[in-house]
């Protein structure tokens, strides 16, 4: 556990990286994540000996390195300050929110800065799910007796973008399905206009300073300022004395100039829309509200594109964009108090889990159990066999993901089940059982229908669990490669095509009604087109589907001629 020695005025002297603590905390310094953002921080991020974050910054003269964690704390603690200020009592309690793909470790060192500023976590939650409570509260949706409302809520922030969508009904608040991306917010924003104006600079002045990190630290503030101005006038101007070497920076931007830096990301922010529909089945007319959260959802074009998005329905403004998933919070810390009134205290909430879970078959080919996007807690069951005859033992490597090919995606863990009696290939039944509750804890368990013979795991996620931009790389490659998954898929089926074929054609024959209607030559031929094939099929493992299907066909030509010579 980190101790806060330096308290919140550090604060207002480390601004930005107090703004961006919340993407490194729980993260490793060599997190590709982490990677891409120190080249465009204007501050100082070094790994300590257990390659975690330390944000370094200038403390009364000397230079100190912060955890991230540290960092939340401070911002906590000024807001318990606050709020103790305003009620006149103390703050022990706390519920704290945080990004809807945050994995376990994220989630924990969360947990950690709260308990660093003095507060008791009851809960952490995730912000569209907070969002969509403030929302439903100031809707009077508690009390709707109309029947469902389809809700999605656009939460666009500083650093994050979550979208949710759910279904609200009285006071269940079910979500259908959630998507976003971990690097997509006014901080990327700000990034375009700080590179334009670098440039801008450069041309004017033939000075760089993209090497110097208080010239870029008070170029991004008068961006930010800039960007946020610009939401509500056309044109805005950035004056900054002394910006570099002396020199002082004067320019103007236009609200359409700054549409047009940011236009690609702009449009980025549609993608996760289309992919919660998908996912949800639903389409975008089934939507009776579009809520906004957020600061970002102010900028004029973003609420413009989701509009016409949504063939110009109304967008939802009515709850405050900055203090929606706040409001949320506090609604969902009365109910664990058991001081709410009767309205909260009767909210159900009913999360997803974001990626399919599944195990890996024969020929790496991902078996979903648990489709991504699956109201938790949830239980499916699935059966599977052995590969080969008298096999004893079958290894089960637990994958989350949307590829096709197993190895394409995140492995959880695995284990095995042995103890299976010999038998013929494909005949013992193995039962196969996904647990996941609502704790996101994973139980995957396998057991011999035969003889009960059992093996299970437990997989708590709080390892190896997957980033929100990593979950992101996941989907979007799945449909980038969807035909090559697909033709992956054939060739494997292909392939087990005739690996079955040709051991059931073994057995066949072996047949006393076969064997005794058969020539020994025409025996000799059929053995001899068997044993070639399975020689094929031991050298060709990773052979094209054409291939299979040829030696399918070459097989199944001499078995019938001689068949049809057998019965004539």
């Amino acid at each position: 556990m980190y101790e806060c020695s330096y308290g919140p005025t550090i604060l207002f002297q480390t601004s930005s990286q107090a703004e961006n603590s919340k993407r490194l905390i729980g993260r490793k310094y060599t997190d590709p994540s982490v990677e891409y953002d120190l080249k465009l921080w204007p501050f100082k991020v070094i790994p300590d000996p257990g390659n975690n974050p330390m944000i370094v910054a200038s403390y009364k003269g000397e230079e100190k390195q912060f955890a991230p964690e540290e960092i939340s704390a401070m911002i906590l603690t000024k807001m318990k300050e606050v709020a103790e200020a305003y009620l006149g009592l103390p703050v022990k309690n706390a519920v704290i929110t945080v990004p809807a793909y945050f994995n376990d470790s994220q989630r924990q060192a969360t947990r950690d800065a709260g308990a660093i500023s003095g507060l008791n976590v009851l809960r952490i939650i995730v912000e569209p799910t907070a969002a969509a409570i403030a929302y439903g509260l100031d809707k009077e949706l508690l009390n709707n007796t109309g029947g469902q409302k389809n809700v999605l809520i656009f939460d666009l922030g500083g650093g994050t973008f979550d979208v949710s969508l759910l279904t609200i009904e009285k006071s269940m608040f079910d979500v259908k399905a959630v998507g976003g991306d971990t690097h997509l917010g006014g901080e990327d924003f700000d990034n375009r206009m700080v590179n334009h104006f670098v440039q801008a600079f450069k041309r004017k002045h033939k000075k760089d300073i993209s090497g110097n990190p208080r010239a870029l630290r008070r170029l991004r503030s008068a961006c930010e300022r800039a960007k946020r101005i610009l939401s509500s006038i056309h044109q805005t101007s950035i004056e900054i004395d002394a910006l570099f070497e002396g020199t002082d920076f004067q320019s103007t931007i236009t609200r359409p100039r700054f549409e047009e830096l940011n236009m690609d990301l702009f449009r980025q922010c549609m993608e996760p829309v289309e992919s919660c529909l998908r996912d949800a089945k639903m389409d975008k007319h089934s939507v009776q509200d579009i809520v906004l959260v957020g600061g970002s959802t102010r900028i004029p074009k973003v609420q413009q594109l989701l509009q016409d998005f949504f063939n110009g329905k109304t967008l939802c403004k009515s709850i405050n964009p900055d203090e929606a998933v706040a409001y949320g919070a506090a609604v969902q810390a009365a109910i664990l108090d058991g001081r709410g009134n009767q309205k909260a205290l009767d909210i159900a909430l009913m999360d997803v889990t974001p990626l399919s879970l599944g195990y890996q078959t024969k020929g790496e080919v991902m078996n979903v159990v648990i489709p991504r996007n699956t109201t938790i807690p949830t239980k499916k069951e699935t059966t599977c066999t052995t590969a080969c005859d008298n096999q004893t033992s079958i290894l089960f490597p637990v994958y989350e993901g949307e590829r096709a090919r197993s190895t394409e995606n995140n492995l959880l863990g695995e284990f095995t089940l042995e103890g299976i009696p010999p038998a013929p290939r494909a005949v013992p039944v193995i039962n196969v059982c996904f647990d996941l509750d609502a704790n996101g804890i994973l139980n995957v368990s396998a057991e011999d229908e035969n003889t009960g013979q059992k093996s299970r795991i437990s997989i708590s996620f709080d390892k190896g669990r997957l980033s929100r931009e990593e979950i992101e790389k996941m989907v979007q490659a799945a449909e980038k490669y969807k035909f090559e998954d697909e033709e992956h898929k054939k060739k494997v089926k292909a392939k087990i095509a005739l690996e079955d074929y040709t051991y059931n054609l073994r057995d066949t024959i072996k047949s006393k009604n076969i064997s005794s209607s058969l020539s020994s030559a025409d025996m000799k031929k059929i053995e001899d087109a068997i044993e070639d094939a399975m020689q094929w099929l031991d050298g060709n493992q990773l052979g094209e589907t054409d291939e299979f299907e040829d030696k399918m066909k070459e097989l199944e030509s001499i078995t019938k001629r001689l068949m049809i010579t057998k019965k004539d």
